[in-house]
């Protein structure tokens, strides 16, 4: 009898490699996990801290109003120092971004790496974002036209797309990436102090002099001064003795400073009805606290390392990486779901902030980590690597790509991120009605803000498309790629 010697299909293949198992065996030695595990932390807090602040009335007409509970505790707000938790994305950002890039430009030497970089990037993110958008696009329409008067529709419709705030503000990360790095390779801390002090600048010309629209400004400058933090870990700048406790400290009581004495709010996050938030547009506030949560997690580091080393545990963290972003983009859903299945049972809904209220919480969470849980069975496969993107090296920065695939690669990612902003200022409601939001100074509606994404994508994929070597058929988790990627450990990422 004559061995098996069968070879795997394509779909074979790809099923053992995005088992956790398979992945979390091949890590390779040197690979930063704390990385992977400050991802999924920070993008759990945040789903967490959504479904906490949530606060859905329903009032003696049946009408259901959503609200947040830190508007109708205040003294909670406090929490927020703890649950808004973005800035350690963007910081875990600015670290896998820097070794993607450069291992991109080695591979490329050079040539078409700005384009090959931005299409690797959004190729991973924008596939979930726009299955997300085209689901919850076609849904809304429907509800529209069924039951055009449910409030909870029309509150769903609304919220869900919020989130997607972070996503543009991120696509923007990675879109500079390329001339923050050059600043960074020759100024190191310096480019980190210039971006601090131009966010310092525009909060003194916004608060002391009133000058319009320069507080938009801090959407790039504070972001991109927490995501050059993580340039300077990359590089590992980071691990001076007491550095990382200085930055605890001293961000820690610069924050507290500027709430206690200037005209920023308690609350970290934006809170409906207040005149200034320290979110949109962020403040010098979030900034310090940002500086302060990196510190402290990388007071964490060596015990975290020590944990990660164990397989079970490594395990979870490469299982949860594999679908991270798919449970971030529908946690709202599952949320909104759990309140309309109550809704339809008659269940009652007590006063926000009450023991009644808290007695329900675990209840509420369990609900809405189920659905998440089985929309994530769904939807995950956006999440899972794409078909190796690549052509022939010969054919890599060559002709045409050579002259304008920068620049459409650049305009091209620029059109996706104010897409994906303008997405999550407008919603999916009223679009019978051609509901529309203001973007910085723009009116913007949801069908014009989802043609810019699909359009900006598709300019980048054409300017990245042939900047790319050829991929082979198979890639190994302990590849030069995935070992100098600092993303998840899931895919070819440069």
């Amino acid at each position: 009898m004559k061995p098996n010697t069968r070879v795997p299909g394509p779909r074979a293949r790809d099923a053992r490699s995005a088992d956790p198992r398979v992945l979390a065996a091949a890590t390779p030695a040197g690979r930063d996990r704390y990385i992977d595990l400050l991802r999924v932390a920070s993008l759990g807090t945040v789903v967490l801290g959504h479904w906490l602040m949530a606060a859905v009335t329903v009032d003696a007409d049946g009408r259901a109003e959503a609200g947040n509970l830190l508007a109708v505790v205040p003294s909670l707000q406090i929490l927020t120092w703890l649950l808004q938790i973005m800035p350690v994305f963007f910081f875990v950002g600015g670290f896998s971004h820097a070794l993607s890039y450069r291992s991109l430009h080695r591979r490329l030497d050079g040539r078409g790496v700005y384009a090959a970089f931005l299409r690797v990037r959004l190729r991973r993110l924008l596939r979930p974002v726009m299955l997300f958008v085209t689901v919850w696009g076609a849904v809304a329409l429907a509800l529209q036209l069924i039951a055009p008067e449910s409030q909870l529709a029309n509150i769903a419709a609304r919220l869900v797309a919020q989130p997607l705030w972070f996503i543009g503000i991120y696509l923007a990360m990675v879109a500079l990436t390329p001339p923050l790095l050059k600043l960074h390779e020759r100024y190191g801390w310096a480019a980190f102090g210039a971006l601090t002090a131009a966010a310092a600048t525009v909060d003194l010309l916004r608060f002391a002099l009133g000058v319009p629209y320069v507080p938009f400004l801090n959407f790039a400058f504070v972001w991109l001064a927490v995501h050059q933090l993580g340039f300077l870990r990359a590089d590992g700048r980071l691990r001076t003795p007491r550095l990382p406790a200085a930055l605890a400290v001293s961000g820690l009581a610069a924050a507290t400073a500027l709430v206690a004495l200037g005209p920023y709010p308690l609350s970290m996050v934006g809170m409906p009805g207040e005149k200034i938030s320290n979110m949109a547009p962020p403040t010098f506030a979030l900034l310090c606290h940002g500086l302060w949560l990196v510190g402290a997690v990388e007071l964490l580091r060596a015990p975290a390392a020590r944990l990660l080393a164990r397989p079970r545990v490594w395990r979870g963290v490469v299982a949860a990486n594999g679908i991270a972003m798919t449970a971030f983009l529908w946690h709202l859903t599952a949320m909104l779901g759990v309140y309309a299945l109550a809704l339809g049972l008659g269940a009652p809904f007590p006063a926000p902030g009450t023991g009644t209220w808290w007695a329900q919480v675990p209840v509420r969470l369990a609900a809405a980590a189920a659905l998440t849980a089985l929309l994530v069975a769904v939807f995950r496969a956006a999440e899972r690597p794409p078909v190796p993107a690549g052509v022939p090296a010969a054919a890599a920065g060559s002709g045409r790509t050579a002259r304008w695939g920068g620049p459409g690669a650049a305009l091209g990612v620029t059109l996706t991120l104010f897409g994906v902003l303008g997405l999550s200022a407008v919603g999916f409601a009223g679009l019978l009605e051609g509901h529309s939001a203001v973007l910085v100074a723009v009116p913007v509606t949801a069908p014009v803000a989802v043609a810019m994404t699909a359009v900006g994508w598709l300019l980048v994929e054409a300017a990245g498309r042939r900047a790319l070597p050829a991929a082979p058929s198979t890639q190994s988790a302990g590849s030069p790629v995935q070992r100098e990627g600092g993303g998840l450990p899931v895919a070819p990422r440069p």
